[in-house]
């Protein structure tokens, strides 16, 4: 059992919640992170301190408005572990986070601290007995997505993500993390925890995002395109 495998096997389902706009983090995927706000701060020393798992949760439109109260989040977020941590003089961090599992919020709880908790349960992959079905699946996306791609090395890694050993739910997710996609878009292929209907979503959305479309996908000024994948 690896590092984030206890950590998830630790997880008691209360979850410091870390709501930002635009960003939605995957199972799998490893997403940087600068931590500047006091009440963030606190969350990470906490979570420094004892089981370094922070839930990346994506926020409801409209959450300008109330960004200093608690704006209205997703109901599904992406628990995460920090595996690596850098803190500054100042107070402030940076962090590397790695997704564990996707997760339900079911409530929130009130208490004293500058942060948001919540009580939470594991969203569990469903996946298929038809093999073929699974391989029909992963074929399509590949035979999809990788004509889009003109970047060498990048193609590369994508082909070894498709023709690798990791089961398809995982492979829609790291897709689903480094395509450029709408944050809306990803957070609904978050929710889907059947792994043939995320396949076919992302499918759908993909072609949505492409039609139209004259240029091949390729690495967008002062991205990667895609991150780096975690190697776990």
């Amino acid at each position: 059992m690896n590092e984030d495998q206890e950590a998830l096997a630790g997880f008691n389902g209360i979850a410091r919640l870390f709501p930002l706009p635009g960003l939605v983090l995957f199972p799998h995927a490893v997403q940087p992170l600068h931590i500047f706000e006091a009440r963030y701060r606190e969350m990470t020393a906490e979570a420094l301190q004892t089981d370094r798992l922070i839930a990346l949760v994506l926020l409801k439109s409209g959450w300008e408005d109330q960004y200093d109260q608690r704006p209205s989040v997703h109901p599904v977020a992406c628990l995460g572990r920090i595996i690596a941590d850098q803190p500054m003089p100042d107070g402030r961090y940076n962090l590397m986070l790695r997704g564990l599992a996707r997760i339900r919020i079911v409530s929130e709880l009130p208490v004293q601290k500058s942060f948001r908790l919540a009580q939470t349960e594991i969203i569990a992959d469903v996946t298929s007995d038809d093999v073929e079905e699974l391989m029909t699946l992963r074929t399509g996306l590949a035979d999809m997505i990788l004509p889009r791609i003109t970047n060498g090395p990048v193609r590369e890694q994508v082909q070894a993500l498709f023709h690798g050993e990791l089961p398809l739910g995982q492979v829609c997710d790291l897709l689903t993390f480094a395509l450029p996609l709408p944050p809306e878009g990803k957070q609904n292929l978050l929710e889907i925890a059947n792994v043939p209907d995320r396949a076919r979503a992302l499918m759908e959305t993909f072609l949505a995002i492409v039609s139209g479309e004259s240029k091949p996908i390729s690495s967008t000024p002062g991205k990667r395109f895609p991150p780096d994948f975690s190697a776990n």
